[in-house]
């Protein structure tokens, strides 16, 4: 069934009435919850603002050993009160979102145990250099009630925002919806920010929750599109209030937490200047008066507050492409608001023209492709069948589903490789690679071809839909490693290979 007829029919469909109440659909055993319904109707709770901001707690370090770190970490069921009166059931780690801080060259042991009922879970160290039979791979689960250890070291150079979160096979987007997220921040033995600017963490979720409190599971909008919750929360907190002095820069790290929101950002009565991103620090600050941060990747800004009163870091459109009915609206959302004094601060120290030096990956000595599509079918009488659990939805990479039991590429411990990442699909789609961070090379899109602002190193690249990324990326080591979508409903619908890399 061609796609834009089966949009124009989901969308008479949805529109059609209670019937939607009772939509249903089969995965496959893909999507781990079996029957899903639409959000139980009645006024969404509303929550808090305007709090003061809270720090997400540090895991303490249990060794006595200079250079190692060592916590015990578990995967458990709690609850938050988001809105008052009510008690939303989510999973936590250690009750909690929390930051793992450790230096490069450190060496690091995580106790971790899976306490979720039911359900196998791992611990994917997002972007971080580990080794593969410690990176939390679909193919390594925890089982319920499982223990494991991670352990691995953080080789020099590796300083930047990374994070933490589950990728089990088939759960990952409930898991993380849910609230299993964590951060991980390596710092350098010398850091150039002078340490005036302070240094602040901001995990950005988004939240859904029902009037009962409880949180709806996922719709088939959620499926195609990515489930976008009602509420973005800093830190746990909606529009949360942060408190300095004019004329004070502030350090901040925003992290994109979320399943599938695409965060089109600016500061009101403030200005930006990025200083880092997915893999630490880049070259030299560069200004902007915007920027987009799409699920799982990290920015690391400079904000001067040189104007009293209300700074707010607010959100603008972004058209990512949405399949249905429904679309969010993403303009006009205030995620933070930094409460600017009347009094000058004494002058801050300036920061550094130069960062760090970034070489170049070299040569390439292969070129790999990679072609994003989405594949609707079960349907080719062109009937609508959704209630009848007739409807396939795959998101594709190369043509293909992903299979835990499938390599789809191989390579080598070393090797330098061109990327080529075409998406044919009509929306973006945030890609992501398992154990190493890359450079972007170029976009294309119709025909036009634009180099990156800047060198970076990342791990995660939008791509737009009608757009090719090309990016240089080398694997040090050995093992299977994930490419993927981040828009996770979508990874976990097919879009996501494996790399075998062989020493």
């Amino acid at each position: 069934m061609h796609r834009r007829t089966f949009l124009a029919s989901l969308a008479g469909f949805v529109i059609a009435g209670p019937a939607a109440a009772q939509m249903k659909h089969d995965m496959g055993g893909m999507s781990g919850h079996g029957n899903q319904t639409l959000p139980a109707a009645g006024a969404n709770p509303v929550l808090p603002e305007g709090l003061p901001l809270r720090e997400l707690p540090r895991l303490s370090n249990q060794s006595s050993v200079p250079g190692l770190f060592k916590a015990k970490l578990a995967a458990e069921p709690g609850f938050v009160r988001f809105a008052d009166g009510l008690d939303t059931p989510v999973l936590l780690y250690n009750g909690t979102n929390p930051v793992i801080e450790a230096n490069e060259g450190d060496k690091v042991e995580i106790n971790f145990e899976n306490r979720i009922p039911g359900e196998p879970t791992t611990i994917h160290w997002h972007g971080m250099p580990v080794p593969a039979d410690q990176d939390g791979n679909p193919m390594d689960p925890v089982a319920s009630g499982g223990e494991r250890l991670y352990a691995f070291g953080l080789p020099e150079g590796s300083a930047a925002s990374y994070w933490f979160h589950p990728h089990p096979h088939g759960l990952t987007a409930e898991q993380v919806y849910r609230g299993l997220a964590g951060i991980f921040l390596v710092k350098p033995k010398n850091d150039p920010i002078p340490p005036e600017y302070g240094d602040t963490v901001l995990m950005l979720t988004d939240l859904r929750i029902a009037p009962d409190g409880t949180m709806p599971e996922n719709t088939m909008a959620d499926l195609m599109n990515g489930r976008v919750g009602d509420h973005v929360l800093v830190n746990g907190q909606k529009n949360p209030a942060m408190a300095v002095a004019l004329g004070e820069k502030r350090r901040l790290r925003l992290y994109n937490a979320t399943n599938a929101r695409f965060l089109r950002l600016r500061f009101e009565n403030a200005d930006m200047t990025v200083i880092g991103t997915d893999g630490g620090l880049i070259e030299a600050p560069v200004a902007v008066n915007e920027l987009l941060l799409t699920p799982a990747e990290r920015v690391e800004l400079i904000v001067s507050f040189d104007k009293p009163g209300e700074a707010r870091l607010t959100t603008l459109d972004y058209e990512r492409g949405w399949m249905g009915p429904g679309k969010p609206n993403e303009a006009g959302l205030t995620l933070l608001t930094a409460n600017v004094s009347d009094e000058m601060m004494a002058a801050m120290p300036p920061l550094p023209a130069t960062l760090r030096s970034i070489e170049s990956l070299g040569a390439p000595a292969i070129t790999r492709r990679f072609v994003l599509t989405e594949s609707m079918g079960g349907m080719d009488d062109g009937s609508m069948s959704m209630s009848s659990g007739n409807m396939e939805m795959k998101f594709l990479i190369n043509g293909a589903s992903f299979d835990m039991n499938r390599i789809d590429e191989v390579s080598k411990v070393g090797q330098v490789e061109l990327w080529e990442i075409a998406n044919e699909a009509d929306m973006d789609h945030p890609f992501h690679v398992h154990g190493t961070q890359f450079q972007i090379i170029e976009h294309e899109k119709e025909g036009t071809v634009s180099a990156p602002p800047y060198r970076a190193w990342k791990d995660t690249v939008n791509v737009a839909a009608g757009e090719t990324v090309r990016i240089v990326l080398r694997q040090d080591l050995p093992g299977p490693r994930m490419y993927h979508c981040h828009i996770l409903e979508h990874e976990q619908l097919g879009m996501m290979g494996t790399i075998d890399i062989q020493a």
